[in-house]
């Protein structure tokens, strides 16, 4: 079984690398984890160009260590209208319990693909670390960001997927288990069934590429941290543990429902992207269906469920919010991000 030195490798401390978490974080949390010895990781995907290079100035004002970003790199769909006037007609009587209604002049999706663009803005930082979800991106740029000396990590949901991504040229792979919250970054298949758990995908794919696996899913303690690297990973990626810490931007609801019983109900959905992600179950979610054909394609079904999240949310109820989160909340604590991080690193020191 082939185990990578992916400390030596990514220039870190520990093999504890921060999952990019859009929507509940900023540069405070990937410049805690970095500081503190694991690859702290922006999410980049929801914010313009020029936020891109703001907050990656920050990184690097505030740190000398490695750190990710973090791109989809997804083919944005069609603007359906159709389908869109149907979504909305079977999400106005949520408006209506709010007496609101939706704006039509809002046409931009939320989450944006990897673009030349983008490159611009990031190419004198030449950063250490760049992480795809749903793919990897054209090969002209995937070799543009390569002549950066920028290593190149993608998410992988299935074997099939691993072998795709080491033959179109990942350095490394992220084994994304089932039980990982946020978006699947499934990008061969549509089909939910092919998706497994980490300690069933993590050997599969160890044992078929010749690249460094970090593992991804689930983990939360010692425990889970070195049966992953029992397991051959050469780190783990975490992320719903970091979701309390004081860094993250996590909201108050959000927070609350971390803490409370509803966590333990988590599930894959299509209502609030269009694409599927692990979240704590609630209202919406079980009104439409957790996987509704309904659902405008990914991203302009979030164009809907954003302005209808904020609603709801003014009136205190999160019956309508993306809570995404793994299937283990047990390791979140409110805490420094640097102080979670050093906690992980003690948990893997016997392995590392």
């Amino acid at each position: 079984m082939k185990q990578f030195r992916i400390c030596d490798w990514l220039g870190i401390d520990y093999p504890i690398i921060q999952a990019p978490m859009a929507g509940v974080q900023d540069s405070a949390l990937a410049i805690a984890v970095s500081n503190a010895g694991g690859l702290g990781s922006l999410p980049c995907a929801m914010l313009s160009v020029d936020d891109i290079a703001r907050q990656v100035s920050l990184i690097k004002v505030a740190t000398t260590k490695p750190y990710n970003l973090n791109f989809f790199c997804h083919k944005t769909a069609e603007y359906d209208p159709k389908k869109h006037q149907q979504w909305r007609a079977l999400l106005k009587p949520y408006f209506d319990e709010f007496s609101g209604q939706y704006d039509e002049t809002v046409k931009a999706a939320s989450r944006m693909p990897f673009s030349h663009d983008v490159a611009d803005a990031i190419e004198g930082f030449a950063p250490p670390v760049i992480s795809f979800h749903f793919g990897l991106p054209a090969p002209d740029l995937l070799a543009r960001i390569k002549r950066w000396g920028t290593k190149v990590l993608s998410s992988a949901t299935t074997l099939e997927e691993a072998i795709w991504l080491e033959e179109n040229g990942a350095d490394g792979i992220i084994a994304q288990g089932l039980e990982a919250g946020g978006h699947r970054g499934m990008f061969l298949s549509k089909d939910v069934s092919t998706q497994v758990g980490l300690f069933s995908l993590l050997p599969q794919i160890v044992d078929r590429v010749d690249i460094p696996v970090i593992a991804a899913g689930g983990i939360c303690d010692a425990r889970s941290i070195n049966g992953a690297l029992s397991l051959g990973a050469g780190a783990v990626q975490i992320g719903t543990s970091y979701l309390l810490c004081d860094e993250a931007k996590t909201s108050a609801l959000h927070r609350a429902a971390l803490k409370s019983q509803k966590a333990n109900h988590t599930a894959l959905t299509n209502v609030f992207t269009g694409r599927p992600a692990r979240g704590i179950a609630n209202r919406v979610m079980k009104d439409l269906g957790y996987m509704n054909s309904n659902v405008p394609e990914f991203p302009h079904a979030s164009m809907e469920m954003a302005q209808l999240k904020a609603l709801a949310e003014k009136h205190g109820s999160d019956d309508f919010s993306s809570l995404w989160s793994g299937q283990n909340v047990s390791g979140c604590k409110e805490i420094s991000a640097f102080e979670l991080t050093k906690h992980f690193a003690e948990a893997c020191r016997v392995v590392s």
